[in-house]
């Protein structure tokens, strides 16, 4: 099913705060589009420290975006926590399943996308970065940086372009042969691993360049 138009996006009452910059933020934006969602974004400045002031502590505690505060208040914090309530929701265009079945898979090959990709991702780059030496791990306490721990989570981002690549010379996307919530933080952790570490696919990765041409052609991409 395809994206709304503007004109025929449902109101929601909804709020998210987010950071342009976070790939976690880009998965929750970018959910909501592929929804077909109306929901108002707020900016939260990572740069100057605004996760950690008392304004957004309240809504996070946490300290770290996105969040989505509900109408009557209530915020909800953490990606998946987020998509489970937006999806139940709002179970139109269904993103994490439309069965059983394939709510497991989703479910599974999402997990597998945050854990073996996008988290290696963030951590080769909180642990180089020099503006950061007390941030290796964002949220509110305080890690030392490990350079060589970089090292490591490189390799495990490349092992995971050939994982799942593996995975897309079978199956049209990640989860199956539909559009889910495990394509958008694979396309996130891609995206990022560029951005932020300059690691392109590989040409020999042909499944995974075909893949990823579709999906960031999709209008809820630029989310």
């Amino acid at each position: 099913m395809g994206l709304m138009s503007r004109a025929n996006m449902l109101s929601t009452g909804l709020t998210l705060y987010h950071s342009p910059y976070s790939p976690h933020s880009r998965r929750g934006r970018i959910f909501i589009a592929e929804k077909g969602l109306e929901v108002k974004h707020i900016e939260v400045d990572l740069a100057r420290g605004e996760q950690h002031e008392e304004a957004y502590r309240r809504i996070n505690p946490r300290r770290v975006v996105p969040a989505l505060v509900l109408a009557d208040g209530t915020s909800i914090a953490e990606v998946t926590a987020i998509w489970r309530y937006l999806e139940g929701r709002y179970p139109e265009t269904p993103m994490l399943g439309a069965s059983i079945r394939e709510a497991a898979m989703v479910t599974m090959w999402e997990r597998r996308a945050e854990l073996d990709g996008l988290l290696p991702a963030v951590e080769a780059i909180r642990n180089v970065v020099t503006g950061a030496p007390g941030r290796a791990l964002a949220g509110p306490h305080d890690y030392l940086r490990i350079p060589a721990l970089a090292i490591r989570s490189r390799e495990r981002v490349e092992n995971f372009y050939a994982d799942i690549n593996a995975r897309l010379a079978q199956q049209e996307y990640v989860a199956g042969d539909y559009y889910s919530a495990a394509d958008i933080t694979c396309l996130v952790t891609l995206d990022f691993a560029k951005r932020a570490l300059g690691m392109t696919i590989s040409e020999d990765f042909t499944a995974l360049k075909r893949w990823h041409g579709a999906v960031s052609s999709r209008p809820g991409a630029v989310a």
